[in-house]
């Protein structure tokens, strides 16, 4: 027989039937029912004392394996990106890939669309999505060959699967970390202008529609990057995108003092495109919220910023900054965990992400109000490198639950 366990008294949060109260009953690893349910004879329940139900976190794109933070943070399945070592290419790598973290997180490949990440010759995708991947990727760069980048759209499309990629054209951005401005030109740090997004983000695009594949940008920065997702899903293109919190809640001004841990890509813009960022949020353009969980230790961080590695350990830090968007109305509850498990999920085509019967019961417990200092030096990732270190933010998950398992979070 099954094991069957009822979390009770809680305020459910589903991105598809909203908010409400009550509690969700599960049969081995699935929801079996929501709601005012009955408890059946012999089973385990736990008292949630009133605090949020919700799907747990679907983050898509992150760049490295972090158990302990992705826990802390509430996520239970990663989008891996395909840039490893070595590079997600072949069906080994992928498979090895898509088992490691089980049964504690389920990894989700984005296998290499290209050979090596190299932007020529096109990988196995269909032997890799065989052997787990649930999507192909450009990785952190961009397939400058225009013509490389229709077939990559066209095969992955007769597979079914989703081509994510990085929207800034390298023939703009080559040997640049900063985004052109006063900022960086106080700095004296190389700088690429902004449109170097919008260039890139017009030609995938174009090429999506034109094929008919699904493409999804990891992450939009720019205002003119988000009027032309705007105006593609208009007319029907199937295109989604992504941010980080960095993206909607920093602007290039945090690279002042030469603060390495705001050294990110793509690199912070504007306060206008921060606040574009914002109201694509509101608006629905954006579909994702990620983390881009990079870590990077002091031996890549603690060096001249033009030569320091971007990214950001954002993996314990992503639900308690989208919480913020929720208290300021930018956005309502439910809407935060579409963001967040829903529709990453649905970009790679895994049936997961919210409290429908039938789900896989992949749960978080949220005290939406517990206050903390973000601490870089106390964070559980392999390194602390955020650029929020010592804000202080609202919201802790309490407990995850992975297929109906409680999992251990780290103290």
């Amino acid at each position: 027989m099954s094991r069957t366990l009822a979390l009770l008294n809680a305020t459910l949060v589903c991105p598809v039937a909203g908010v409400s109260a009550g509690g969700v009953l599960i049969d081995g690893d699935t929801i079996v029912a929501t709601g005012l349910i009955e408890v059946p004879d012999g089973t385990e329940t736990i008292d949630c004392g009133g605090q949020m139900l919700a799907p747990a976190i679907v983050d898509l794109g992150v760049f490295a394996i972090d158990l302990p933070a992705f826990h802390a943070g509430g996520i239970v399945r990663v989008g891996l990106m395909p840039d490893q070592s070595p590079v997600l290419d072949d069906p080994g790598i992928v498979q090895r890939a898509a088992l490691i973290g089980r049964p504690g997180l389920w990894i989700h490949p984005i296998a290499a669309a290209t050979r090596g990440l190299a932007g020529s010759d096109l990988a196995e995708m269909a032997i890799n999505r065989d052997a787990g991947a649930r999507a192909v990727g450009t990785g952190a760069g961009w397939i400058a060959d225009s013509g490389v980048m229709r077939k990559v759209l066209a095969y992955a499309g007769d597979l079914g699967l989703a081509v994510i990629t990085h929207a800034e054209d390298g023939g703009v951005t080559v040997g640049t970390v900063a985004t052109a401005g006063e900022t960086a030109t106080r700095m004296g740090l190389p700088a690429a202008p902004a449109i170097a997004e919008p260039l890139a983000i017009a030609r995938d695009v174009m090429l999506a529609e034109e094929t008919g594949a699904a493409l999804h940008i990891r992450q939009v920065t720019t205002a003119a990057g988000f009027d032309l997702v705007r105006a593609a899903k208009r007319r029907g293109v199937r295109v989604t995108c992504g941010i980080t919190p960095a993206h909607f809640m920093l602007s290039d001004i945090a690279m002042t003092d030469f603060r390495t841990f705001a050294h990110l890509s793509p690199p912070l813009r504007s306060e206008s495109d921060r606040q574009a960022a914002l109201t694509a949020l509101a608006d629905g353009t954006i579909d994702v919220l990620c983390s881009g969980h990079d870590p990077h230790g002091p031996e890549e961080k603690r060096l001249p910023f033009a030569d320091s590695a971007s990214g950001m350990a954002g993996a314990e830090t992503l639900l308690a900054l989208g919480l913020g968007l929720v208290r300021d109305g930018t956005i309502t509850m439910e809407r935060l965990f579409a963001l967040l498990a829903a529709n990453p999920a649905r970009v790679l085509g895994v049936a997961t992400g919210t409290l429908a019967i039938g789900a896989p019961a992949d749960l978080l417990v949220l005290d939406p109000h517990a206050p903390w200092q973000i601490d870089g030096n106390r964070l559980h990732a392999k390194a602390g490198n955020t650029p929020f270190d010592g804000l202080p933010v609202q919201g802790k998950v309490v407990r995850v639950f992975k297929g109906g398992n409680a999992l251990p979070l780290p103290a």
